[in-house]
């Protein structure tokens, strides 16, 4: 009769098998950890206001990544232990089965939390992105005038108006480059022409990331806007609408609101 208790060239293609599925199963866990590590990258391109999402809720995708890298990686070191652990049972004829697998239980118990952590972390993230989205259609939905240019009436006279945008520009940081007096350049050449005023203003920090994603729009910034009186004596404030500019220069829709801040500029300038 043959020795049931003698370890057989299929039981040791078994545990081989095992220890290969031990290596899938870690180069799964390392393909999985690369590609969740890059979800904040997949997050922030179909983020569509980037303000609202801070950069703290993206590099969490980077952390559980990272941990389900790390686990795959143990997860293979550790079958490679339990394999010649097996190799050396079956030499010695030793029971294999007398106790559950602490490596496949410890696996389950990982992933588990680490699902259960990306589910609340993709939860909390959602409302957010979902309010981001409704704040750029907002901006992206207004009309655009056939010529690109908004004009808004001012309650005050162009001095005025370009003092009151001045201020306003002063208490919100934003640098005031020049004001082109396009009226008195006129008086000094010998002609006239009604008060215009242009100011040329913008914040690096604003404009840098417009310019890099789209280099031509260089041509319309720094932002400008137009203070100006007609024929019959009635203040104009004039600017490029943003969506004007966001589709002259294909612009992404989450630097949209480096450009609308113009409006908002325009209507406290007209109160």
């Amino acid at each position: 009769m043959p020795d049931d208790s003698k370890a057989t060239p299929r039981d040791f293609l078994a545990v081989e098998r095992t220890f290969l599925a031990w290596i899938r199963t870690g180069l799964a866990l390392m393909g999985l950890g690369f590609v969740l590590a890059r979800f904040g990258i997949f997050l922030r391109q179909l983020n569509l206001n980037h303000p609202g999402l801070s950069s703290q809720s993206f590099g969490l995708s980077l952390w559980f990544g990272t941990a389900l890298i790390l686990l795959g990686v143990l997860v293979c070191l550790l079958s490679l232990v339990r394999y010649r652990r097996l190799l050396q049972q079956l030499q010695q004829s030793e029971a294999l089965l007398s106790r559950p697998s602490a490596l496949a239980m410890t696996a389950a118990l990982v992933l588990a939390i680490l699902g259960v952590a990306m589910a609340i972390y993709l939860i909390s993230v959602r409302p957010i992105a979902q309010n981001n989205s409704s704040k750029s259609q907002e901006i992206s939905m207004a009309p655009i005038p056939d010529n690109g240019i908004v004009r808004t009436p001012s309650k005050l006279s162009v001095d005025e108006t370009v003092a009151r945008l001045q201020s306003i520009l002063q208490s919100k940081g934003v640098k005031l480059f020049t004001i082109v007096d396009h009226s008195g350049e006129a008086a000094s050449a010998g002609l006239k022409m009604p008060n215009t005023k242009l100011l040329i203003f913008g914040n690096p920090k604003a404009g840098t990331p417009l310019m890099l994603a789209s280099p031509s729009v260089a041509l319309d910034l720094p932002l400008k806007i137009l203070v100006a009186e007609d024929a019959a004596g009635k203040v104009w404030i004039s600017y490029n609408a943003p969506a004007y500019l966001h589709a002259r220069h294909h612009l992404p829709p989450d630097l949209l609101p480096n450009i609308a801040v113009i409006e908002t500029l325009a209507a406290k300038a007209a109160e």
